[in-house]
């Protein structure tokens, strides 16, 4: 599959009166009278809002908490990306029926949106089927189908006739031909996502089957062709939504708003730019370094965890640029081989809080070479993975002085260190610090009240981007 130019992408499917489309959405978006959870499969899905609380564990008080919040939406970190296939099961079991739980205590209904990868990693389709099965037999509700939104455009994700891209400068590369595809536990081989919702689920949903809601309707403003298909969908079939931009995705939800009144129901797989949109989340400006700003003279650390290589890349640009800050490897062989794990630990845990206490940010990031782990097991690949992230979090747990800031960079790193290591149970996000990098103000409950938490995807941002970011919150 070949690659395509953006910008001639741009110029095929042109578009125009953005106030029409904006009017009608506007004039649907307020007749949506349901709580919208968000289960998030890592702590970066947050991304592209602002002022909405995520909370860290998902038991029937939480998720009362979310309900009587005044917004319309909330999110769950499940961290599931970071889970074996049988917790991914159980824990999503649990998630909904609590949800039931609560719905039916509370008399309000729900849209439930799976947010994974905007790269199609993750636990699919258990996820959304675990979610289907249990909710359908513990309650009167009843799924038509499945709608797979994976744009991220602050990611430079787009979606075009229901193939799915990752942009690389001036070029649309097909998802499957990157390094995404090739992640040694949730690899794939297809770019179409119809074709790719048929390996996924194993033949179960043929290709042929999956509907595709395309850019030509959605420029066009198609909403009868739009909404047909939503009406007619049904056999929790799959449904694949094109997008380019966010205007897309409000033409898309201005129908599935109107499919849902009328009484359809679907479940979601998405990306978190989908979020933004039917949680009707205002836009918000980048985050300034005066709003970021904490009376504290001790330097920030800065945990990377991501072996991808554009992570790889960023601890590159950021070693050049800033050569007076403190860096050290956190030498994954020596710690998963190591018979006294504390010392070794209790080394870096000294070294970070020398050179905070001096002012001085400090970089610890894992070995960049993956580890040859000589095996086809995937999930024996997934928890070497949990298990640095989990070293990684006890550095941070072990800190005796608080730090000015922190940033973590990679999915399962920020989530564990989140977590466990700053014991966070509540966050607010405060919105995006760079395109596609949220930040968390951590609640009273945690180590650090009120820090300021960079979570930075492995995926996301060019080489420069961990030095944007220093660059901001410095």
């Amino acid at each position: 599959m070949k690659s395509i130019n953006y910008q001639d992408v741009l110029n095929q499917y042109s578009k125009e009166d953005n106030d029409a489309i904006e009017q009608r959405f506007l004039d649907v978006q307020t007749q949506l009278n349901k709580k919208i959870i968000v289960l998030d499969d890592d702590p970066t899905g947050v991304q592209t809002v602002h002022d909405i609380n995520v909370y860290t564990n998902w038991d029937q008080k939480s998720i009362e908490q979310g309900f009587d919040e005044e917004n319309s939406m909330f999110y769950i970190l499940t961290n599931s990306r970071g889970c074996t296939e049988n917790e991914t099961i159980n824990l999503h079991q649990e998630i909904a029926k609590n949800i039931i739980a609560v719905s039916k205590k509370k008399k309000k209904e729900f849209i439930l949106i799976s947010r994974s990868d905007s790269t199609l990693r993750g636990h699919y389709p258990i996820e959304t089927e675990i979610l289907k099965k249990l909710i359908e037999t513990t309650s009167e509700t009843r799924y038509d189908g499945e709608i797979i939104v994976p744009f991220f455009v602050e990611g430079g994700r787009f979606t075009i006739n229901g193939v799915h891209y990752v942009k690389e400068k001036e070029w649309l590369i097909p998802v499957a031909e990157t390094e995404f595809s090739k992640d040694k536990t949730f690899g794939y081989e297809n770019s179409n996502l119809a074709a790719w919702i048929e390996e996924k689920t194993k033949g179960e949903y043929l290709s042929n089957s999956v509907e595709i809601i395309t850019l030509k309707m959605l420029r066009e403003r198609d909403y009868n062709s739009i909404l047909t298909i939503l009406n007619t969908t049904c056999g929790f079939n799959k449904i694949v939504v094109d997008a380019l931009d966010y205007d897309d995705i409000k033409v898309f939800t201005t129908c599935l708003i109107e499919s849902i009144n009328e009484g359809k129901n679907f479940m979601f797989r998405t990306a978190a730019s989908f979020a933004k949109i039917i949680g009707s989340v205002s836009d918000k400006d980048l985050l300034s370094q005066d709003e970021l700003f904490q009376k504290n003279n001790n330097g920030g650390v800065i945990v990377v965890g991501s072996h991808v290589k554009k992570t790889t890349e960023q601890i590159e640009f950021l070693q050049e640029k800033y050569k007076t800050l403190a860096y050290i490897e956190f030498d994954v062989y020596k710690i998963l081989s190591s018979i006294d794990i504390d010392q070794e630990i209790n080394k870096y845990v000294d070294y970070i809080e020398t050179h905070i206490k001096k002012g001085i940010t400090t970089v610890i990031y894992t070995t960049r070479k993956l580890m040859d782990t000589q095996t086809a097991d995937k999930e024996k690949v997934l928890m070497i993975s949990v298990m640095v992230s989990e070293a990684l979090t006890q550095v941070i747990s072990k800190l005796s002085v608080r730090p000015r800031f922190i940033v973590a960079k990679g999915g399962i790193t920020s989530s564990v260190i989140g977590t466990k290591g700053l014991g966070v149970h509540k966050a607010k996000v405060v919105g995006q610090i760079i395109k596609g990098v949220p930040v968390w103000q951590l609640g009273s409950e945690s180590k650090y009240p009120n820090l300021y938490y960079v979570i930075f995807p492995g995926n996301v941002g060019e080489k420069s981007g961990l030095a944007e970011v220093l660059d901001i919150i410095k």
